[in-house]
């Protein structure tokens, strides 16, 4: 049994968040992206809590399913963010919380509320208990609870940002560091980045979408194999473990790093973006106003890193995978969205009516996002929607694009196609007149 899964994302009820991100909507998305388990989001909202026990019923040991309509299915999941200060030094660090069943979820609310925990005010609540309180509350109220740090390199809101985190899960978590037993990438860094840091080298590695509108959902995921009979939260824990008997990551799903919104470090309002190296360079002051730079991940990860790891590409049925050199992890595939994929091969915008109605057609016709862009023969792409998307998702099985790096809050650009190509293209329409 295959399981495709994003545990980190928010409903309506949280900051900045469409309001189509309610269960049935969720879980719609979740089916066409290829998603089979996903994360409830923001359990500890009273009237998000109330709806989702409401509407879910358990099919395997703390995982559910939609009573009413065709769904993945879910764990209970919800990000908490801690705001606290701890030696003198102030941290802001986020953290998914995936309790094992309602009971324990309730549990968890009700010991946050004695703390004066707000949970009322938005989906991922913010608390002023420091990451090991917050480890202490959840693992002595639900022992079976799991604790993920969320994109961790993050430079505001992460274990290991520049602005607000520190400099080892140790110093973060105390004596609960050792059963923090997975982490999750964020979208400006992979695997890769991850492997170089010591600490982590016992540690799962995932990745979740983060997804705050629908058609985000499964950007990025984790992808598990166990069998079916065995399916529980259990076999979940286990595997984020790394135990015998558990679920096995097969590999994970990511987003390119450099388009990420933190990957290089810089400051958006002066438009000034340097890479690690210019960094060492020239200093981490911004040219243009004096002020120090926001640190990025890809700098971030220079200064912790006790060592320098390159991963080994190989190709599978034409998708290139990247594998740790000794083997010893899950390896990863990095992609594109399928409707950026479909915007740029239409020169339209991936919001456009003509580029949802074709992800909609290629959905219905293919059965969901990532078996178009892992699985589907190219022939098979070209022959149904012509040899533009094909060739689209060719380049990207092969890692054959360009990225501009996103910096200090601006998301990198993907371009799958060179302006030399567009013009040759160009040159071809014209001399057909």
């Amino acid at each position: 049994m295959k399981i495709v899964a994003d545990l980190h994302l928010h409903s309506r009820y949280s900051r900045a968040v469409s309001q189509q991100m309610e269960l049935e909507t969720m879980a719609q998305w979740a089916l066409k992206k290829g998603v089979n388990l996903l994360g409830t989001a923001d359990f500890t909202h009273p009237l998000w809590f109330r709806e989702i026990k409401t509407k879910l019923k358990e099919v395997f040991p703390g995982i559910y399913q939609l009573k009413t309509a065709p769904s993945p299915y879910f764990v209970i999941s919800g990000e908490i963010s801690s705001i606290y200060t701890q030696n003198g030094q102030q941290h802001r660090i986020h953290n998914l919380i995936l309790p094992p069943n309602f009971s324990a979820a309730e549990a968890i609310i009700k010991a946050l509320e004695k703390r004066g925990a707000n949970l009322h005010s938005d989906g991922r609540p913010i608390i002023g208990l420091s990451s090991i309180q917050l480890a202490e509350l959840v693992f002595s109220t639900a022992p079976e609870a799991i604790i993920i740090p969320c994109h961790i390199w993050t430079p505001w809101f992460s274990l290991y940002g520049s602005r607000s985190g520190f400099d080892s899960l140790k110093e973060c978590f105390g004596p609960f560091s050792e059963k923090i037993t997975a982490i999750e990438t964020g979208l400006s860094s992979d695997p890769t980045m991850n492997w170089q840091i010591e600490e982590l080298t016992n540690r799962q590695i995932v990745s979740f979408s983060d997804a705050h509108s629908p058609i985000k959902i499964g950007r990025e995921a984790t992808v598990f194999e166990g069998e079916k009979e065995t399916f529980s939260f259990s076999a979940l824990k286990a595997g984020l473990e790394n135990k015998e008997g558990g679920l096995k990551i097969l590999f994970t799903i990511e987003f390119y790093p450099e388009e990420g919104k933190y990957h290089y470090s810089g400051h958006s309002r002066c438009q000034v973006r340097r890479s690690p190296e210019e960094i060492q360079k020239q200093g981490n002051l911004c040219p243009v106003c004096g002020k120090p730079l926001t640190l990025g991940v890809a700098y971030r990860v220079y200064q912790l890193a006790k060592k320098t790891i390159s991963s080994v590409k190989k190709e599978k049925n034409g998708v290139v995978f990247q594998y740790h050199p000794d083997g010893s992890r899950p390896p990863f595939v990095t992609l594109v969205p399928l409707v950026e994929i479909i915007a740029e091969a239409e020169q339209s915008t991936p919001t456009s009516q003509k580029v949802i109605s074709l992800y909609e057609e290629m959905i219905t016709q293919l059965r969901d996002e990532f078996s178009i862009l892992l699985d589907t023969p190219l022939e098979k792409l070209t022959s149904l929607f012509g040899p533009r998307i094909g060739e689209g998702i060719e380049k990207v099985r092969k890692r054959e694009i360009f990225i501009e790096p996103g910096y200090d809050g601006v998301f990198g650009t993907v371009k799958i196609w060179s302006e030399q190509e567009k013009e040759v293209k160009k040159e071809n329409q014209m001399s057909l007149f």
